[in-house]
Formats: C-alpha cells, sequence, structure tokens
C-alpha cells in the first residue's frame, strides 16, 4: 500500500437497499472461533503462510498450494479459479516475473455466475516484499489472508442449509439471481523498487483489468465480473495490537457503521479477545469530516477506479513493524488477528443474510 499524491474523486453512492440482516445475539455467540489455527508456530491457517512469498518464488508457490489445497479439500462447492500475468519489474533485468491471483467463488446453487448474481468481495495480498531478503509481512498480509480462509470456512455450512431452504420453499418455481460470495487472493501488491503506479499491485491490476473486459450476456442483469460486485472490501496491515481503521469513503460509511455495530455487540458481550479499545471509532462520523478514500493506494485502487465501491481496512497510523524484519509471527498480536476474523465474519454473515443459519452453540 502506498499514499498517493492526490485523492480520488468520490464515487456514486451504494445504494442502501442491498440485502442485509443484523445477527441475532445468538448468531453472534455461535459464529465458529478458529481455535489454534492463528498460532503463529503451528496454526494451521496462519503458519504456512509467514514464509518469505515473493513472487514467482518457491514461498510463493508454495502459499498459493496451501491456499488451493484448503479450498479444495474443505469448501469443494466453492469455485477456485487461477488468474495468472507475467509483467517486468525495476530489478527482474528484462525477464517476466509470473503472478497469480487466487479466485473463489461462492454463489447460490440455482445460478450460473455469468451475470445472474451479486457478489461480496472479501481481498487480502499474499506476496511478501522482496526486501529486506527474508521479510514475513505477517501484518502485510498474511494475516488477513487466513482470517479470510476462516471466515469461507465459517459460512459454509449456514450458506449451504440457508440455500438448499430456499430451493425447498421455491419448489418447481424458477429462483432468480441472489448474491455469492467472492474471496481474492492477490499477488504482487508490493512494489519491487520504489512503489509507482507500474511497479504496484501487479495482480490487482491485472485482474482488474481482465474482470473490466470479460462481458456477460447483453440479456444479464450484470455485465461484466466488475459491475456484479455489491462491496470490495480490502484487508491489509491487520495483525498488530489496539488498531484503530478509519472510515475512508463516504459512499460506504453506511457499510463501515454495519461492521462497527457488530464489533460493538461483540464487545459488549464480551466476544472479542483483545483489549476494550475499538478498532472501527468512526462510526459517528460526519460529512463534514475529514475522508481520505482514495489517497491510500492499495490492490483496491485498479477497482475503485473502475467504478467499485470500497471499504478498505487498513489501519491509521500503520503497524510499528511496517516494512521491517519485526513484521513477523512473533509480533503478532493473536487475540487481534481473532477478533478481526470475528468481526469480519460477522459483517459477512449480515451481508450474506444468515441469521437463524449457524448451529446454535
Amino acid at each position: 500500500m502506498y499514499i498517493a499524491d492526490a485523492l480520488v474523486c468520490i464515487l456514486p453512492l451504494l445504494p442502501e437497499s442491498t440485502a442485509y440482516t443484523t445477527l441475532s445475539n445468538i448468531a453472534l455467540h455461535s459464529l465458529p472461533d478458529p481455535g489454534q489455527e492463528f498460532e503463529f508456530s503451528n496454526g494451521a491457517l496462519l503458519s504456512p503462510i509467514l514464509v518469505p512469498r515473493v513472487p514467482g518464488s518457491k514461498g510463493s508457490r508454495d502459499v498459493l498450494n496451501h491456499f488451493a489445497n484448503f479450498f479444495f479439500e474443505t469448501l469443494p462447492e466453492w469455485k477456485i479459479t487461477l488468474q495468472n500475468s507475467t509483467s517486468t519489474t525495476p530489478t527482474s533485468d528484462g525477464n517476466e516475473i509470473p503472478f497469480t491471483n487466487l479466485v473463489a467463488t461462492r454463489d447460490p446453487p440455482w445460478t450460473d455466475g455469468t451475470g445472474d448474481v451479486s457478489r461480496l468481495v472479501l481481498a487480502a495480498h499474499y506476496d511478501s516484499k522482496s526486501t529486506p531478503v527474508g521479510f514475513i509481512g505477517a501484518t502485510d498480509s498474511a494475516a488477513s489472508c487466513a482470517m479470510l480462509l476462516h471466515i469461507a470456512r465459517s459460512v459454509e455450512q449456514a450458506l449451504a442449509k440457508k440455500w438448499e431452504f430456499e430451493q425447498k420453499q421455491a419448489h418447481d418455481k424458477d429462483l432468480n439471481g441472489g448474491t455469492g460470495i467472492q474471496i481474492l487472493l492477490f499477488d504482487g501488491e508490493e512494489a519491487f523498487g520504489t512503489w509507482t503506479s507500474t511497479d504496484s499491485l501487479y495482480g490487482a491490476r491485472s485482474l482488474a483489468e481482465e474482470w473490466e473486459t470479460l462481458a456477460y450476456s447483453p440479456w444479464s442483469e450484470y455485465h461484466s465480473p466488475l459491475s456484479a460486485i455489491q462491496l470490495f472490501v480490502l484487508l491489509d496491515l491487520l495483525g498488530e495490537e489496539n488498531p484503530k481503521v478509519p472510515s475512508y469513503f463516504k459512499t460506504t460509511h453506511w457499510a463501515y457503521q454495519r461492521m462497527a455495530d457488530v464489533e460493538k455487540r461483540l464487545r459488549e458481550q464480551d466476544l472479542l479477545r483483545s483489549s476494550r479499545s475499538q478498532f472501527l471509532p468512526e462510526a459517528h462520523k460526519k460529512d463534514t469530516d475529514l475522508w481520505i478514500g482514495g489517497y491510500i493506494e492499495d490492490d483496491h485502487t485498479p477497482f475503485m477506479m473502475r467504478g467499485v465501491e470500497i471499504l478498505h481496512m487498513i489501519p491509521s497510523p500503520y503497524p510499528r513493524t511496517w516494512h521491517t524484519m519485526d513484521d513477523d509471527g512473533d509480533h503478532l498480536h493473536i487475540d487481534t488477528v481473532e477478533d478481526w476474523a470475528k468481526v469480519m465474519l460477522g459483517f459477512a454473515a449480515e451481508w450474506m443474510d444468515l441469521d437463524g443459519w449457524f448451529d446454535v452453540r
């Protein structure tokens, strides 16, 4: 991520008519916990990501295989695609470096996913910086990737039960559209030299361009994968204790408020493990306050520039370990990582209208 030189214009307001049902207290208590899977030394979700993973390296391939195996083995109903691109970089001596994004999609079973379904997108980047050599990037952004795996697995059973019920209720009638969920794990976010518009965001730029030109049927409700995105939520630099994430965009402040409400209710019921300090402190921000959406360049930028609505979950200030060798597993605050996962899971569950579909604990 990078502080841009100029603000990007405000995009049109996302309609508040988007389906969104508040989770009951029973559902909040029923949200699955990750258990030991976020332990940095041997946690099944997080520890395989805590290796240097520069694009094109063995570490990068190993982490990509970790993601793919997770979905293939535990979430076979999710559709997995790999989007590949290559590019020269300032340090590649003219050689093409490969970049691979993983796209995991779960759509209602009665849809074909080509223009008939809208989606909540949750995204993070999995690559690490090439310098300093051996850099891990635990907050940047291994922890966020592990959170997304946990969220995908945690909503699956509830989604399947909800959609099965809706199909039975419909009987022989055709069901139209619906809302799916998509996980994007980006390669090539980091710059190889000095951050510029061409030395950064390699994977995100490639995918946004491809999705812009991928046209669905002219009779479809959504004309491209980009237009099908209801909201693009980008997680970055999460995992340090006592984070503060501002509300960056006026047009998605209502979604920020919903997530802040999830956090508030989880804290009130003692369902979070970290300090009582709010991660999302700007729920009451006013139109006349400072809004800096677009000032920080990150993987959302190529999508934002094509009209996609963004909720950017990046703390301000950045973690103290940002782009240093201390950004490793030892310096993660695991209670905070788990709490972010639960807040994000609660938000996704509300967006997907899953109240009443989690097994009561």
